[in-house]
Protein backbone atom coordinates (compact mmCIF):
# COMPACT_ATOMS: atom_id res chain seq x y z
CA UNK A 1 0.00 0.00 0.00
CA UNK A 2 1.37 3.40 -1.16
CA UNK A 3 1.15 6.71 0.82
CA UNK A 4 2.00 9.80 -0.85
CA UNK A 5 2.03 12.74 2.21
CA UNK A 6 1.61 16.36 0.88
CA UNK A 7 3.20 18.42 4.01
CA UNK A 8 5.18 21.76 4.65
CA UNK A 9 7.26 19.74 7.26
CA UNK A 10 8.12 16.83 6.13
CA UNK A 11 10.90 16.14 8.93
CA UNK A 12 8.10 15.32 11.28
CA UNK A 13 7.01 11.77 9.79
CA UNK A 14 10.90 10.86 10.65
CA UNK A 15 8.94 8.70 13.54
CA UNK A 16 7.28 6.43 11.29
CA UNK A 17 9.81 5.73 9.61
CA UNK A 18 12.52 5.24 11.76
CA UNK A 19 10.53 3.93 14.67
CA UNK A 20 7.80 1.16 15.88
CA UNK A 21 5.79 -1.23 13.81
CA UNK A 22 4.94 1.01 10.79
CA UNK A 23 9.09 1.68 10.17
CA UNK A 24 9.50 -2.20 10.10
CA UNK A 25 6.54 -2.37 7.85
CA UNK A 26 8.04 0.69 5.58
CA UNK A 27 11.48 -1.40 5.37
CA UNK A 28 9.76 -4.41 4.29
CA UNK A 29 8.23 -3.00 1.46
CA UNK A 30 4.72 -3.89 3.30
CA UNK A 31 3.60 -0.30 3.01
CA UNK A 32 5.34 2.82 1.29
CA UNK A 33 5.84 6.05 2.47
CA UNK A 34 6.81 9.18 0.11
CA UNK A 35 7.17 12.71 1.02
CA UNK A 36 5.84 16.02 -1.28
CA UNK A 37 6.90 19.51 0.11
CA UNK A 38 4.95 22.10 -2.23
CA UNK A 39 7.54 24.32 -1.17
CA UNK A 40 9.70 22.30 -3.97
CA UNK A 41 6.95 23.21 -6.42
CA UNK A 42 6.61 26.88 -6.28
CA UNK A 43 8.20 29.46 -8.55
CA UNK A 44 9.21 32.66 -6.65
CA UNK A 45 12.45 33.61 -5.06
CA UNK A 46 10.78 33.37 -1.63
CA UNK A 47 9.15 29.94 -2.26
CA UNK A 48 5.34 31.28 -1.01
CA UNK A 49 3.11 28.90 -0.16
CA UNK A 50 0.38 30.82 1.85
CA UNK A 51 -1.17 34.23 1.64
CA UNK A 52 -3.93 36.49 3.03
CA UNK A 53 -7.20 35.59 2.76
CA UNK A 54 -9.76 37.68 0.53
CA UNK A 55 -12.15 39.88 2.36
CA UNK A 56 -10.19 39.65 5.45
CA UNK A 57 -9.54 38.14 8.58
CA UNK A 58 -6.87 36.50 10.65
CA UNK A 59 -4.30 34.07 9.95
CA UNK A 60 -3.15 33.02 6.29
CA UNK A 61 -4.21 30.44 3.62
CA UNK A 62 -2.44 27.94 1.40
CA UNK A 63 -2.03 28.97 -2.00
CA UNK A 64 -3.54 26.65 -4.15
CA UNK A 65 -1.05 26.80 -7.25
CA UNK A 66 1.65 24.92 -5.35
CA UNK A 67 -0.10 22.28 -3.71
CA UNK A 68 -2.10 21.54 -7.11
CA UNK A 69 1.44 21.13 -8.66
CA UNK A 70 2.68 18.94 -5.84
CA UNK A 71 -0.62 16.96 -6.15
CA UNK A 72 0.27 16.22 -9.77
CA UNK A 73 3.58 15.26 -9.22
CA UNK A 74 2.70 12.87 -6.58
CA UNK A 75 -0.47 11.27 -8.62
CA UNK A 76 1.70 10.93 -11.59
CA UNK A 77 4.99 9.45 -9.19
CA UNK A 78 2.01 6.84 -7.78
CA UNK A 79 0.54 6.09 -11.35
CA UNK A 80 4.40 5.55 -12.35
CA UNK A 81 5.09 2.91 -9.78
CA UNK A 82 1.14 1.20 -11.03
CA UNK A 83 -1.05 2.91 -8.30
CA UNK A 84 -4.12 5.04 -9.01
CA UNK A 85 -4.31 6.94 -5.62
CA UNK A 86 -7.43 8.57 -3.89
CA UNK A 87 -6.95 11.93 -2.81
CA UNK A 88 -7.65 12.96 1.07
CA UNK A 89 -7.44 15.99 3.12
CA UNK A 90 -6.89 15.95 6.76
CA UNK A 91 -9.43 18.67 8.62
CA UNK A 92 -11.49 19.23 11.22
CA UNK A 93 -14.88 19.58 9.06
CA UNK A 94 -14.00 15.98 7.56
CA UNK A 95 -15.65 12.81 8.10
CA UNK A 96 -14.62 11.51 11.66
CA UNK A 97 -13.27 8.75 11.14
CA UNK A 98 -13.61 4.94 13.32
CA UNK A 99 -12.00 1.65 12.95
CA UNK A 100 -14.47 0.80 9.85
CA UNK A 101 -13.21 4.14 8.14
CA UNK A 102 -9.74 2.65 8.82
CA UNK A 103 -10.73 -0.50 7.26
CA UNK A 104 -12.14 0.59 4.19
CA UNK A 105 -8.72 3.13 4.05
CA UNK A 106 -6.84 -0.05 4.13
CA UNK A 107 -8.74 -1.50 1.11
CA UNK A 108 -7.35 0.94 -0.74
CA UNK A 109 -4.05 0.31 -2.86
CA UNK A 110 -2.66 4.05 -2.16
CA UNK A 111 -3.45 7.47 -1.23
CA UNK A 112 -2.49 11.08 -1.43
CA UNK A 113 -3.03 12.90 2.01
CA UNK A 114 -2.79 16.88 2.27
CA UNK A 115 -1.89 17.88 5.50
CA UNK A 116 -2.76 21.41 5.72
CA UNK A 117 -1.29 24.20 7.88
CA UNK A 118 -2.46 28.09 8.97
CA UNK A 119 -6.09 28.88 8.43
CA UNK A 120 -6.62 26.07 5.78
CA UNK A 121 -6.20 26.02 2.14
CA UNK A 122 -8.02 27.43 -0.70
CA UNK A 123 -11.65 25.94 -1.36
CA UNK A 124 -10.73 25.76 -4.80
CA UNK A 125 -8.51 22.75 -3.90
CA UNK A 126 -10.88 20.84 -2.01
CA UNK A 127 -14.13 21.47 -4.03
CA UNK A 128 -11.66 20.14 -7.48
CA UNK A 129 -8.99 17.62 -6.46
CA UNK A 130 -9.89 16.51 -3.37
CA UNK A 131 -11.99 12.75 -3.15
CA UNK A 132 -12.36 13.05 0.86
CA UNK A 133 -12.20 14.83 3.94
CA UNK A 134 -10.88 13.35 7.42
CA UNK A 135 -11.01 14.26 11.21
CA UNK A 136 -9.39 11.98 13.47
CA UNK A 137 -11.43 13.81 16.32
CA UNK A 138 -13.86 16.88 17.23
CA UNK A 139 -10.39 19.58 18.25
CA UNK A 140 -8.01 21.70 16.10
CA UNK A 141 -4.44 21.03 15.49
CA UNK A 142 -1.54 23.32 14.19
CA UNK A 143 -1.82 21.33 10.70
CA UNK A 144 -2.63 17.90 9.29
CA UNK A 145 0.79 16.46 9.51
CA UNK A 146 0.11 14.27 13.12
CA UNK A 147 -3.55 13.49 11.55
CA UNK A 148 -2.34 12.06 8.42
CA UNK A 149 0.61 10.07 10.81
CA UNK A 150 -2.86 8.46 12.87
CA UNK A 151 -4.29 7.64 10.00
CA UNK A 152 -1.20 6.11 8.33
CA UNK A 153 -0.45 4.08 11.58
CA UNK A 154 -4.06 2.78 11.61
CA UNK A 155 -4.11 1.66 8.25
CA UNK A 156 -0.68 0.20 8.50
CA UNK A 157 -0.91 -2.07 11.31
CA UNK A 158 -3.61 -3.85 9.31
CA UNK A 159 -2.13 -4.98 6.88
CA UNK A 160 -0.91 -8.62 5.89
CA UNK A 161 2.52 -9.12 7.96
CA UNK A 162 2.85 -5.61 9.34
CA UNK A 163 2.25 -6.82 12.72
CA UNK A 164 3.98 -9.68 14.60
CA UNK A 165 0.93 -12.05 15.11
CA UNK A 166 -1.93 -12.13 11.67
CA UNK A 167 -4.41 -12.20 14.88
CA UNK A 168 -3.42 -8.90 16.56
CA UNK A 169 -4.88 -6.43 14.59
CA UNK A 170 -8.08 -9.08 14.70
CA UNK A 171 -8.30 -8.79 18.49
CA UNK A 172 -8.08 -4.97 18.86
CA UNK A 173 -10.32 -2.63 20.36
CA UNK A 174 -13.22 -1.48 17.74
CA UNK A 175 -12.40 -4.03 14.99
CA UNK A 176 -15.64 -5.93 16.41
CA UNK A 177 -17.60 -2.79 17.69
CA UNK A 178 -16.66 -3.58 21.08
CA UNK A 179 -14.08 -2.37 23.42
CA UNK A 180 -10.97 -4.69 24.06
CA UNK A 181 -10.70 -7.22 27.07
CA UNK A 182 -8.45 -6.58 30.23
CA UNK A 183 -4.89 -8.50 29.53
CA UNK A 184 -2.55 -9.64 32.34
CA UNK A 185 1.05 -10.88 32.03
CA UNK A 186 3.02 -12.51 34.80
CA UNK A 187 3.72 -12.16 38.28
CA UNK A 188 0.44 -14.30 38.65
CA UNK A 189 -0.14 -11.96 42.19
CA UNK A 190 0.90 -8.19 41.80
CA UNK A 191 0.26 -6.54 45.65
CA UNK A 192 -2.55 -8.77 46.70
CA UNK A 193 -3.66 -8.43 43.06
CA UNK A 194 -4.58 -11.76 41.04
CA UNK A 195 -4.75 -12.80 37.73
CA UNK A 196 -8.00 -14.25 36.71
CA UNK A 197 -8.22 -18.05 37.89
CA UNK A 198 -10.10 -18.48 34.27
CA UNK A 199 -7.21 -16.93 32.23
CA UNK A 200 -4.62 -19.65 34.33
CA UNK A 201 -7.34 -22.95 33.51
CA UNK A 202 -6.14 -23.78 30.32
CA UNK A 203 -9.30 -24.03 29.46
CA UNK A 204 -9.57 -22.09 25.99
CA UNK A 205 -13.31 -22.40 25.40
CA UNK A 206 -14.06 -20.65 28.93
CA UNK A 207 -11.02 -18.11 28.24
CA UNK A 208 -12.68 -16.88 25.04
CA UNK A 209 -16.17 -16.77 26.73
CA UNK A 210 -14.71 -15.03 29.61
CA UNK A 211 -13.11 -12.08 27.24
CA UNK A 212 -15.89 -12.07 25.11
CA UNK A 213 -18.35 -11.28 28.53
CA UNK A 214 -14.93 -8.80 29.59
CA UNK A 215 -15.32 -6.91 25.74
CA UNK A 216 -19.31 -6.21 26.20
CA UNK A 217 -19.28 -5.34 29.98
CA UNK A 218 -16.40 -3.14 29.85
CA UNK A 219 -18.11 -1.69 26.25
CA UNK A 220 -21.24 -1.06 28.29
CA UNK A 221 -19.29 0.74 30.69
CA UNK A 222 -17.04 3.20 28.90
CA UNK A 223 -19.14 3.49 25.34
CA UNK A 224 -22.26 2.68 25.92
CA UNK A 225 -22.98 4.95 22.40
CA UNK A 226 -20.79 1.48 20.99
CA UNK A 227 -23.39 -1.32 22.27
CA UNK A 228 -26.52 0.96 20.80
CA UNK A 229 -25.04 0.08 17.19
CA UNK A 230 -24.84 -3.63 18.02
CA UNK A 231 -27.30 -6.26 17.56
CA UNK A 232 -26.18 -8.89 20.10
CA UNK A 233 -26.79 -12.17 19.62
CA UNK A 234 -28.84 -14.36 22.56
CA UNK A 235 -25.60 -15.55 23.75
CA UNK A 236 -23.89 -12.08 23.31
CA UNK A 237 -26.68 -10.63 25.43
CA UNK A 238 -27.05 -13.38 28.37
CA UNK A 239 -23.20 -13.09 28.67
CA UNK A 240 -23.89 -9.39 29.15
CA UNK A 241 -26.46 -9.57 31.57
CA UNK A 242 -24.68 -11.82 33.78
CA UNK A 243 -21.86 -9.32 33.51
CA UNK A 244 -24.09 -6.60 34.56
CA UNK A 245 -25.54 -8.54 37.57
CA UNK A 246 -22.04 -9.14 39.13
CA UNK A 247 -20.98 -5.37 38.58
CA UNK A 248 -24.00 -4.53 40.39
CA UNK A 249 -23.36 -6.35 42.85
CA UNK A 250 -20.15 -5.43 43.70
CA UNK A 251 -21.37 -1.82 43.72
CA UNK A 252 -24.20 -2.43 46.39
CA UNK A 253 -21.79 -4.30 48.42
CA UNK A 254 -19.49 -1.56 48.21
CA UNK A 255 -21.98 1.15 49.00
CA UNK A 256 -22.99 0.49 52.58
CA UNK A 257 -19.49 0.09 53.17
CA UNK A 258 -18.84 4.36 52.03
CA UNK A 259 -22.43 4.69 54.14
CA UNK A 260 -21.24 2.61 57.16
CA UNK A 261 -17.91 5.10 57.45
CA UNK A 262 -19.71 8.43 56.89
CA UNK A 263 -21.71 7.51 59.61
CA UNK A 264 -18.91 6.13 61.88
CA UNK A 265 -17.38 9.77 61.41
CA UNK A 266 -20.41 11.26 62.32
CA UNK A 267 -20.56 10.12 65.77
CA UNK A 268 -16.63 10.38 66.42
Amino acid sequence: MRFDVITLFPEQFRILQEEGVIARALKQGIADLRLWNPRDFTTDTHRTVDDRPYGGGPGMVMKIEPLVSTLDAARQAARADGVISRVAYLSPQGLLLNQAGIVRIAAQPGWILIAGRYEGIDERLLTKYVDEEWSIGDYVLSGGELPAMVVIDATVRLLPGALGHADSARQDSHMNGLLDCPHFTRPESFRGQPVPEVLLSGDHAAIAKWRLQQSLGRTWLRRPDMLANQALSAAEQALLDAFLQAHHAAESQVAPEVESDAESDRES
